[in-house]
């Protein structure tokens, strides 16, 4: 009997297995990429990414400084966006804006779903004390509604876009233990774990290199959706008052603004816009990558 012979008779192994798996992901994730949804909210991050790399360079005004002299002025070619009730041009101030929102909400996202996916994983494959221990931390953060606990924190620290960003993480991470957790549990429980495991591998490497792979994909479809949340739970704490201190040019405390002189339309509407397109975009590209590294769905194709 030939090498090849031999191999072919033997059962698949975890090696094999996880190739497959892997092979079906990336053919899905590769067959939505051509779709409509998932180019236009790349293409519309990538414009918002363009712009706050470059926006020093090439916006017409200072986005702080103040001229009473065109106060509340409408939307003209001189300024595009109008000025607002310091005569600062509007334009520039909402092109400066993706400076603070998007930064602030990719931190956010990246500490609190790396916090929660760390914790999530460990709760469900070591499970126990340490489950029951995190499990009730989470249940005590999750009782409380999202937006309420997120303002409480941003006041009790006080305004500032380090302090909004703290209090964003503060509330973020639970969410993602839960999720993480009912993922470890059930690939726990599949054959290609047990293979690992009847192979000799130690636990802490059949979680970090056999489970997590696995449980990855989902967690990254989340946390695309949750940066389109963070922005506007961010401009949120910029609205009343707990997050971006003034005069920063943040898209909440603009829109608040607004507000006070609310017949004078363009003061909140364009800074609103941002919000409404940039987390439009980030469920598009949410929504796609859920769909491409949904297994069932990779097996249809």
């Amino acid at each position: 009997m030939t090498a090849a012979e031999s191999r072919a008779d033997r059962p698949p192994t975890f090696g094999i297995l996880f190739a497959d798996r892997s092979r079906a992901a990336l053919w899905g994730m590769a067959r939505h990429l051509r779709e409509p949804q998932l180019s236009v909210g790349l293409i519309i991050v990538l414009a918002y990414a363009i712009v706050a790399m470059s926006a020093p360079w090439w916006v017409p005004y200072n986005p702080l400084k103040e001229n009473l002299a065109v106060s509340l002025h409408p939307p003209s070619w001189s300024h595009l966006f109008g000025t607002d009730e310091l005569g600062r041009d509007l334009f520039s101030r909402v092109m400066f804006g993706t400076r603070t929102s998007i930064p602030a909400a990719l931190v956010v996202i990246l500490v609190g779903a790396g916090l929660g996916t760390a914790l999530g994983a460990l709760a469900g494959f070591i499970g126990g004390a340490l489950d029951e221990i995190i499990l009730r931390l989470t249940d005590m953060i999750l009782a409380f509604p999202v937006l309420v606990l997120t303002i409480a924190v941003g006041a009790a620290f006080g305004p500032s876009v380090i302090h909004g960003v703290m209090a964003l993480i503060a509330v973020w991470w639970p969410q993602y233990v839960r999720v993480c957790r009912s993922l470890v549990l059930e690939h726990k429980n599949r054959d290609y774990v047990a293979a690992s495991i009847a192979a000799g591998r130690r636990e802490y490497i059949v979680l970090f290199r056999v489970i997590l792979p696995n449980v990855i994909p989902a967690i990254g479809a989340m946390a695309a959706i949750d940066v389109g949340r963070a922005i506007l739970l961010f401009s949120i704490l910029g609205f009343v008052g707990v997050g971006a201190r003034p005069p920063t040019p943040e898209w909440g405390s603009m829109v608040a603004e607004g507000a006070t002189v609310f017949d004078q339309w363009w003061v909140a509407t364009f800074p609103a816009l941002a919000i409404l397109i940039l987390v439009f975009a980030f469920n598009l590209i949410g929504d796609a990558l859920r769909d491409a590294m949904d297994p069932w769905a990779a097996g249809r194709s």
